[in-house]
């Protein structure tokens, strides 16, 4: 079984590098193709890995958003399955190997969707999984309660993350997708900039029958945050954009108040409070900035006549 790896950059710098290598030296025979979506970045991180010949590079000449990146890197894609690798992520030397033949278990051959253990830079396993949202969740979430009691948001922090398991959603960071499933689905929706879109991949696929699993005997490295601590405001701006996205796209009418009033109103009274408690004035205006792109954005009348 091989497999063909998409990478979305958008200014990763030498992480990018870094990520590659790490597929050309460890990658072995279970690789067919490494494909370098570059979103427009405006650093050296291309430049960085231009010369390798194991790389397919695509340049957008623009931002296209995760999702849409994702789906123009799989159209060059003809294995069996298809891994969405983040650039700040770096394989080991069994990684691929490990999961593809736990894909290719006959009792797996429902798992349309996997993830692997992720090691941070402190040698810990991440706790990267998550629940689908809920509008009790996301609600929980804005007003600050998930913090308190951590099984009622969607991330499952409360699990140690050591055992195999199926799970609602893996982590984007380390995404394999048997290719089939990937086009049934026509890919990630892409009105998702980023953020959310593979959660609603997740969550369709389920709808079809297919099931997401976390294999714990395979492992990766996971820097996280990457390219997106670099622009703080507008990341929390595309992860409020794409809740609201997903919830109405999959929520009912109850759930899409209740959604709205945590994050429009709740939650950035939250946020401010306690960056006013911490004396952060720069989490104070990354909030600000944030929540007055999101209420245009709203009010731009583009994200209601599509919903």
């Amino acid at each position: 079984m091989c497999v063909d790896i998409v990478i979305v950059n958008w200014n990763a710098g030498h992480l990018l590098y870094e990520c590659v290598e790490s597929i050309i030296h460890h990658g072995g025979t279970s690789v067919s193709k490494i494909i370098v979506v570059d979103n427009n970045s405006s650093d050296d991180s291309i430049a960085l890995i231009d010369s390798l010949p194991e790389v397919d590079l695509i340049q957008a000449h623009e931002n296209l958003g995760f999702g849409k990146a994702c789906n123009l890197g799989a159209r060059h894609c003809d294995s069996e399955f298809v891994l969405f690798l983040n650039p700040d992520a770096r394989i080991y030397p069994h990684t691929l190997k490990s999961v593809l033949g736990f894909m290719g278990e006959m009792g797996n051959l429902n798992v349309g969707i996997c993830g692997v253990q992720l090691e941070n830079e402190n040698g810990k396993i991440a706790r990267s999984n998550s629940r689908f949202p809920s509008a009790t969740g996301l609600l929980s979430h804005s007003v600050g309660l998930s913090k308190l009691v951590p099984i009622l948001g969607a991330p499952m922090s409360e699990w140690d993350h050591s055992s195999t398991k199926v799970v609602d959603q893996v982590i984007g960071a380390f995404f394999l997708v048997r290719r089939h499933l990937f086009d049934t689905l026509d890919g990630f929706d892409e009105q998702f900039f980023v953020y959310y879109e593979e959660v609603d991949f997740a969550f369709r696929a389920k709808r079809l029958g297919w099931s997401s699993a976390y294999y714990a005997g395979a492992k990766a490295f996971h820097f996280g945050g990457g390219s997106s601590q670099q622009v703080k405001a507008k990341r929390l701006y595309y992860s409020q954009r794409s809740r609201i996205q997903y919830v109405f796209k999959h929520f009912n009418s109850l759930g899409i108040l209740l959604v709205l009033l945590g994050t429009l109103l709740i939650e950035p009274t939250v946020r401010i409070t306690v960056s006013i408690f911490n004396r952060s004035l720069s989490s104070i205006k990354e909030t600000l900035v944030a929540y007055c792109m999101l209420y245009r954005w709203l009010f731009r009348h583009n994200f209601w006549r599509k919903n």
